[in-house]
């Protein structure tokens, strides 16, 4: 498989799968995902997922200490870069790939409050688009989002696959806080804000459940490679559910 393998500092390297946005692309990411944890590299600290592609952090000692061993490390170790060795193994994992997009992915259903305070701008996105805001709800939570990366903050998902009768642009002034739970709209992307931050989504609806869990294992609800279903409750709903997660 094809690959591009490039330097992030002196103890990264990041895989390049790809420059495009799609479920084909992100099942190759998401298949070396599932090497890596099946052959971990010596001196892999740790991988991250992102949409077309996998950065791997690494101990450069550890890295020289498995490839040349103990009694060759002084002598040998000018030889060759931590990066070279790590990016050889890489290429060669790379080609021992096979395609992941028919693996059947775990689904998470995250209960949404559509709306009101919880959604202030559900009526932003529906004028947007000449629609009522319930056509919204009944998009939003009609389609199925793929998990292409956490990132930006702790267990922030960031899903693909948003239709496009709904796909609205940022808001022009980003908001100074937004709860936790939040679901928002950016261009083609729906997410999930896991901890009250700064963000400029266009704000529809909440979810009581808790995307950031730092005491639990793992600390996050979603993982790249998930796919979220969306399911419509009320405000008496969300708030006896956000009573019970308390």
């Amino acid at each position: 498989m094809p690959v591009d393998i490039y330097p992030l500092g002196d103890s990264a390297a990041v895989i390049q799968f790809g420059n495009t946005i799609d479920p084909k692309t992100h099942g190759k990411v998401m298949a070396m995902a599932a090497l890596l944890d099946e052959e971990p590299l010596p001196g892999m600290i740790e991988y991250v997922p992102a949409f077309a592609s996998i950065t791997v952090f690494f101990d450069s000692f550890q890295i020289f200490r498995a490839h040349f061993g103990k009694t060759r490390l002084n002598r040998d170790a000018g030889m060759v870069s931590p990066f070279e060795i790590v990016s050889g193994c890489l290429r060669e994992m790379a080609g021992r790939l096979v395609d992941n997009t028919e693996r059947e992915p775990l689904r998470v259903e995250i209960p949404v409050c559509y709306g009101g305070d919880l959604g202030p701008d559900l009526e932003t996105v529906a004028d947007y688009h000449g629609l009522k805001p319930q056509d919204v709800v009944d998009i939003h939570s009609g389609g199925e989002y793929l998990v292409y990366m956490i990132g930006f903050a702790p267990g922030f998902p960031y899903l693909g696959g948003l239709p496009e009768s709904i796909a609205t642009p940022r808001r022009k002034t980003p908001r100074l806080s937004i709860p936790a739970g939040s679901v928002g709209i950016a261009g083609r992307q729906t997410g999930i804000y896991p901890i009250e931050t700064p963000g400029g989504w266009q704000l529809i609806g909440r979810t009581p459940l808790r995307l950031f869990r730092p005491g639990q294992d793992p600390p996050t609800l979603l993982r790249a490679g998930q796919t979220v279903k969306f399911v419509p409750i009320s405000r008496e709903e969300f708030d006896r559910w956000k009573d019970e997660v308390r």
